[in-house]
């Protein structure tokens, strides 16, 4: 295996399971809830009990979590270290004595691939887009899902030239030290939330009326400091139009059951394909 540390360190990739360990220290019920809720609304079911989950690329764990707690037998794997300690962290505090087992490995690696098996449910997050070869980690994971079964990724939407300039800012990013990696998430804050000052003078106004919902919560249970670093650095970063995770899915036999788009601005698009050998062509 290709020794992740050794591509941190030398600023070609970024450290996701550090930020995912101290995400993981913020994990408590209201999240893990907000994170079943989007699973159950995505797949449109509530009870996985009986079927199998293999989580691509846990990160935190908080999504193997959410879909043990529906009932399913759940693998969880993972490329850095770290992240697969933070999943353990998280199972070791909410889900001790549970069929739940993480390892670490990479999608891209075919001997471990091969080791898993198919699942029922294949789920991989924003995670196969960060691989560095985006349609060979797509390939692996379709290839993982039972007959029947469900592909659920999200992968970052193509803005063209803006999605260029932000792969420049990611690099930087992993290859600068502490002061110019403050700089960049600072000027990224800035350029990203540039809109926060009306959307909250709104929600102040609401407030006065009586008419507000209460402080928004982070969609999925996440947390907008950390996904802003795993945004600002995360590299290896490729992106991809709707159209063509569609038509790459379409073409191995999957149809689209849920679709859930950015508007094609930034961010992830997000896909739960059933999988349909029938249509394949």
């Amino acid at each position: 295996m290709i020794d992740c540390e050794t591509e941190i360190s030398e600023g070609r990739r970024f450290a996701f399971g550090q930020n995912w360990l101290r995400f993981g220290q913020l994990i408590n019920e209201e999240r893990v809830a907000l994170a079943r809720k989007s699973l159950e609304s995505a797949l449109r079911i509530t009870d996985l009990t009986g079927r199998t989950f293999l989580d691509v690329g846990c990160g935190s764990g908080l999504f193997s979590l959410a879909a043990l707690r529906m009932g399913a037998r759940v693998r969880s794997f993972d490329y850095d270290p770290d992240s697969v300690k933070a999943a353990e962290e998280v199972r070791r505090e909410f889900a001790p004595d549970s069929e739940w087992s993480i390892s670490r490995g990479s999608i891209l690696d075919a001997s471990f691939v091969k080791e898993l098996g198919r699942a029922d449910i294949v789920y991989s997050w924003g995670v196969l887009h960060h691989t560095g070869a985006l349609w060979g980690a797509m390939e692996a994971a379709c290839g993982l899902v039972a007959p029947g079964g469900t592909l659920y990724v999200s992968i970052y939407n193509d803005q063209g030239v803006e999605s260029r300039l932000w792969t420049s800012v990611k690099r930087r990013y992993n290859m600068s030290g502490t002061v110019g990696r403050r700089l960049l998430l600072t000027g990224s804050r800035l350029y990203l939330y540039k809109h926060y000052p009306v959307r909250a003078a709104l929600e102040v106004a609401k407030r006065m009326r009586g008419t507000s919902s209460g402080p928004a919560r982070r969609a999925r249970g996440m947390s907008r400091k950390h996904d802003l670093v795993d945004w600002v650095g995360g590299y290896p970063f490729e992106v991809a139009t709707p159209e063509e995770v569609f038509t790459f899915c379409r073409e191995r036999g999957f149809e689209l059951r849920h679709l859930k788009t950015c508007k094609g601005g930034l961010g992830c698009n997000e896909f739960v394909f059933a999988h349909t050998p029938a249509i394949a062509v």
